[in-house]
């Protein structure tokens, strides 16, 4: 049995770039120790793919009207084919290195019910990754001279015991909100959201959105809105890695600290809580801190 289950709907394999940093990817995954794949859809080329790397390949994924994977049959695919205590939904542009699974067993020692959430290092890497001997440190010091460290909104990865979400809505997979209802989730039930942003490197490679409708983000996506009403509306899509309980650091947790963006956030959610009545236009017109600054700018420009 092995520690954790990582498990992926990747993009089509059709577009050079993406079939790069997704074979990058899913390669890393299969050098983790303790560690097992499972590429979930029937995406072009990605039976190739999975024969080529060594992993499973589970085509049968239920999609939304418009052919989108969805989390929920994702979720249940994973538990059926795991035998893991550690499930770990992760996105295929997704670099790992053994930190990773450092960092798992460590909080699986120390608590029950969690989910485990990190910050990424956008990186630019235009050719496959060479992983002869030494790649890890050769690769932490080039994503480490580029400095993207992502903001803490979108979490490319949530890894939680086999307890946790037992029931997920039938979110689109590569559209917003999704990834916020997990950690909103997991907050309300109660489990502790762990940043390991401190311990772990997770690098994103960088990419276009050529494979959505226009080359829009995914924001602007018609699947995002019902994303949102899934997720129970604006409130629950709010929530991100700011809204960890817990960070991972030196092997111990620890309370994160008090930045400016987390007091920030306190005070969204206590203005939520003040004012749950209101209809929601009008909520996340007060609630929002960030909408507060930009009426502000307006009112200086317009004197």
């Amino acid at each position: 049995m092995t520690l954790l289950t990582l498990f992926s709907a990747p993009k089509p394999f059709s577009d050079p770039h993406v079939a790069l940093i997704q074979r990058n990817a899913i390669r890393s995954w299969t050098l983790l120790p303790e560690a097992e794949v499972l590429l979930l859809g029937e995406e072009t080329g990605l039976a190739e793919a999975a024969k080529e790397l060594g992993v499973r390949h589970i085509p049968h994924v239920a999609r939304s009207a418009n052919g989108t994977p969805l989390i929920s049959s994702m979720f249940q695919l994973a538990r059926e084919n795991s035998n893991s205590p550690l499930l770990c939904i992760i996105n295929a542009d997704i670099i790992l290195m053994s930190d990773f699974v450092e960092a798992a067993q460590r909080v699986m020692s120390l608590k029950d019910q969690f989910v485990m959430v990190s910050q990424r290092w956008d990186y630019d890497l235009a050719s496959p990754l060479d992983f002869a001997e030494g790649w890890e440190s050769r690769l932490r010091e080039d994503v480490r001279k580029q400095n993207q460290l992502h903001r803490p909104a979108g979490s490319d990865f949530f890894l939680f015991p086999l307890a946790a979400f037992q029931e997920v809505p039938n979110f689109a997979i590569g559209r917003a909100g999704w990834d916020n209802w997990m950690i909103y989730k997991a907050r309300r039930e109660g489990w502790a959201v762990i940043d390991c942003t401190p311990s772990v490197m997770i690098v994103h490679q960088n990419h276009d959105y050529s494979h959505l409708p226009g080359g829009k983000p995914h924001y602007d996506h018609p699947e995002t809105n019902e994303n949102i009403r899934l997720a129970g509306g604006q409130a629950n899509i709010r929530y991100t890695i700011l809204d960890a309980t817990h960070q991972l650091l030196n092997g111990t947790l620890a309370r994160p600290k008090l930045t400016s963006a987390r007091l920030l956030r306190k005070l969204e959610l206590c203005l939520r809580t003040l004012f749950f009545f209101l209809p929601e236009p009008l909520l996340e017109s007060i609630a929002r801190p960030q909408r507060w600054k930009k009426r502000i700018r307006r009112l200086f420009k317009q004197r």
